[in-house]
């Protein structure tokens, strides 16, 4: 095959591999029953001022399956992060001991356990639109070009392959994070 196609076929897996790392990164945002650090990624401080990460002004940890403690860079910052923790909107109840903000992460219903399955779900589906439309503009790019029919088809095929691939794939994370979610 000519390096046009090459060039399509590779800019096609890349497209298609960033859909699998979007899609692990919110993924790692639903709640699986433990505790873990992901959880409060969207959580902004104000930090003199801006918008602010939380890991950017404090240490975050797991002690336990039930409990994420922040401990903070400098303690004037635990209003500040506690704040943040409630604006944030994550249906959590940050404490503070006067050292650093203690979040107890209660135990998922049987029904929050379907919602966020759910949401997975709806996760994975996006992913697969996005796989898809990446197909849909390399076999557009293809047309575009000046090829024989048998280059096309061939071309055409490969990107199929990877397709059905990045799907596989995309159906098998959903389904360990399915389990992860139910799991009591």
């Amino acid at each position: 095959m000519n390096e046009e196609i090459n060039f399509i076929i590779d800019g096609t897996e890349e497209a298609m591999e960033n859909a699998i790392a979007h899609l692990q990164k919110q993924l790692l945002k639903i709640r699986a029953g433990k505790a873990t650090a992901s959880m409060v990624s969207t959580v902004l401080v104000d930090y003199y001022g801006s918008k602010t990460p939380l890991n950017q002004v404090g240490n975050i940890n797991t002690p336990d399956a039930r409990t994420i403690s922040i401990q903070p860079f400098e303690k004037s910052l635990i209003q500040e992060i506690e704040r943040g923790i409630m604006n944030a909107n994550l249906g959590f109840n940050p404490m503070n001991n006067g050292e650093s903000v203690i979040i107890n992460v209660p135990p998922l219903t049987e029904e929050r356990r379907k919602e966020l399955a759910k949401q997975a779900k709806a996760e994975a589906e996006d992913s697969k639109v996005g796989v898809r439309n990446d197909r849909k503009n390399a076999n557009t790019e293809l047309k575009k070009l000046d090829i024989s029919e048998d280059l096309q088809k061939g071309a055409e095929n490969e990107i199929q392959t990877l397709t059905d691939t990045y799907i596989k794939r995309i159906d098998e994370i959903f389904v360990s994070k399915e389990k992860e979610i139910m799991k009591v």
